[in-house]
């Protein structure tokens, strides 16, 4: 399977975990038709979610690339699959203290400390 293909596989595959999770507003974004890069791989509310479905894996490098195209608009975070491992979850610690504050009442999500 070539890599594009893997990523759109990977994609729907997030988004279909999520749906049966109760996330039923995530859904996928087509670049090619919904207005550019700075779109999320999967929209999901708060969040922009990029979606690796790589064997390599640059963390910092995919974390930039969803803090650069979510313009402080939603929270970057980066969702990653290798071949028969499970999804993780890749975020700055920043923003996951904030939602841990907004979790708690202290604080709205993209609100400073």
């Amino acid at each position: 399977m070539n890599s594009k293909r893997k990523g759109s596989a990977g994609e729907r595959e997030l988004c279909s975990i999520l749906k049966e999770a109760g996330f039923m507003e995530a859904h996928r974004n087509d670049q090619r038709y919904v207005g550019g890069m700075e779109n999320p791989d999967i929209a999901l509310n708060g969040y922009h979610v990029e979606c690796k479905r790589a064997e390599r894996f640059n963390a910092y490098e995919a974390i930039s690339q969803a803090e650069r195209d979510a313009n402080g608009l939603n929270v970057p975070i980066v969702a990653h699959r290798r071949n028969r491992k499970p999804w993780l979850i890749v975020m700055k610690l920043d923003d996951f203290m904030k939602l841990e504050r907004n979790a708690r009442g202290k604080t709205s999500p993209l609100s400073p400390p």
